[in-house]
């Protein structure tokens, strides 16, 4: 029979065991752990308000903060995410009231993307039949696209970072009922929401048909939001940094308004000046008339 100081030190080494063996489980857990500030700008319209909204009930674990007052210190936002635990931030940049730019980055050593999003539709006016438990857990799809060039590598970096939700997230429920999707096409990033339906759309009351691998087939039916990003910029720093990488294609749009105003006043010039010499063609051809005595200006004078 063992004695007692055998027994008191494997009595100790099993404390510590199961102590170390907690830590290493708390230090697991705390690798996963991941979280994504939303915030906005001073001066988004309701529907750029709107389409943050739904973002934010898709990314369950962001944490969604005040408007950001001051559109030329972005670096603040670093100091945002280190009050609130955050290693990911998502910053919604309003231009002139109509230019929604979406700026996704990793805090706070970066890399950082600047997007510009267009095409954007709000849940609410697209009114899908699809539908999703609020804060479950997503399948994030991305298309081959992205394995092609370095910069499509780093937006899916970025974009699994901020709308993969890890499982040890708070507020996560234990399901995956929805889909969302990131495909490149004309060099821009197309997203879209799916919910995972287990019977085909095209399915009658009757049993339910199986694939050939003997899975129950499945359907989908897009939720919403919709909108496409064009990336930008791609810096190495968190909101700044420099720039690894520029869309030579991407034409902003205050260029292109001006463009289209330069366009309407050279079409009025040019409608004027047609105006001035008609009028002057028409006093030459008066001037160069011969008055006859017949004519009614001069019987009724």
């Amino acid at each position: 029979m063992p004695s007692r100081a055998a027994q008191a030190s494997a009595l100790g080494l099993t404390k510590s065991k199961r102590k170390r063996d907690g830590d290493e489980e708390e230090v697991i857990k705390k690798a996963f752990k991941s979280k994504v500030l939303i915030l906005c700008s001073r001066g988004i319209t309701y529907r750029m308000r709107h389409l943050m909204n739904d973002i934010t009930d898709l990314v369950t674990h962001g944490k969604k903060d005040a408007k950001l007052d001051s559109k030329h210190a972005l670096s603040l936002i670093n100091e945002l995410a280190d009050l609130s635990s955050c290693n990911h931030a998502l910053y919604f940049e309003s231009r002139r009231r109509a230019d929604l730019y979406l700026w996704a980055a990793g805090c706070p050593n970066g890399p950082s993307i600047r997007f510009h999003v267009v095409n954007s539709h709000t849940m609410d006016e697209m009114k899908m039949t699809g539908n999703c438990l609020k804060g479950s857990r997503p399948i994030v799809r991305f298309g081959q696209e992205f394995d092609s060039e370095p910069c499509w590598r780093v937006c899916k970096e970025v974009l699994t970072n901020i709308f993969a939700v890890p499982k040890t997230t708070r507020r996560a429920k234990p399901f995956v009922d929805h889909v969302i999707s990131f495909s490149v096409i004309d060099g821009k990033i197309w997203f879209r929401n799916y919910q995972i339906l287990n019977k085909p759309k095209d399915a009658e009351d009757g049993p339910k048909r199986k694939s050939e691998t003997g899975v129950e087939a499945l359907s989908l039916s897009e939720i919403g939001p919709r909108f496409v990003l064009v990336p930008v910029k791609i810096f190495e720093g968190s909101f700044g940094g420099p720039c690894l990488w520029e869309n030579k294609e991407f034409v902003p749009p205050f260029q292109v308004l001006k463009q289209q105003k330069a366009a309407s006043a050279a079409k009025y010039l040019a409608r004027k000046d047609h105006e001035q010499e008609r009028d002057l063609r028409k006093s030459e051809l008066e001037a160069q008339r011969v008055d006859d005595g017949l004519e009614k200006r001069v019987i009724f004078a």
